[in-house]
């Protein structure tokens, strides 16, 4: 009995993807976390499975041969990003959440704090840069790219620096950082209106 009690909850789960890009209660941004801060496997959603599976390239998981993620990197819900080559269906926002290491399918309300925009191979991605929204789970203290700049100068650089170094060879570019606000403007554009 309690097998088939399980198996209604998975089976009743919605689909990460599908959740709304702010929440119901508070109206504040989530985002769905992938790979958890911390480990070198990425993992990414499988809207099919609704599931987190390794990224594999020729057949092998991918690792990070670099050190390990800095931040909790996830997805925001309801978005997506423009087709693109490496993309053909388009692919959801891309978000770094700067907090202690949390599991895969972890879905969290988020302040966004900066927009970094990446080239990867000649196509630009976006990435939202956030911090949870309950000061209880920040390990940084911040609310806006200008706290995140004054109060720990060094991030940026950490996270330039980890994004350059955790990719393929001359496959990643650091074009812009952005503010809060510019990051709250991408996602309004990129999200995708329920009917």
């Amino acid at each position: 009995m309690l097998l088939l009690a399980a198996g209604l909850v998975v089976g009743c789960q919605s689909r990460f993807n599908e959740l709304p890009t702010y929440s119901d209660e508070r109206h504040l941004l989530q985002v769905v976390v992938e790979t958890p801060a911390g480990t070198n496997r990425v993992l990414h959603y499988d809207a099919a499975s609704n599931d987190f599976k390794p990224e594999q390239r020729a057949g092998v998981d991918r690792l990070i041969n670099f050190l390990p993620y800095p931040a909790n990197a996830g997805f925001v819900p309801s978005t997506k990003l423009p087709a693109s080559p490496r993309h053909p269906t388009g692919q959801a926002l891309p978000a770094l959440v700067l907090a202690e290491s949390l599991p895969a399918g972890t879905v969290l309300e988020v302040l966004p704090v900066g927009l970094v925009t990446l080239d990867r191979a000649g196509e630009l991605e976006p990435v939202v840069l956030a911090v949870p929204a309950r000061p209880s789970q920040r390990i940084l203290p911040v609310t806006s790219w200008r706290e995140l700049r004054q109060q720990y100068p060094a991030a940026q650089e950490v996270l330039r620096l980890w994004l350059l170094r955790s990719a393929e060879h001359g496959e990643v570019r650091v074009v812009g950082w952005r503010d809060e606000q510019t990051a709250e403007q991408q996602i309004r554009q990129v999200q995708q209106k329920s009917d």
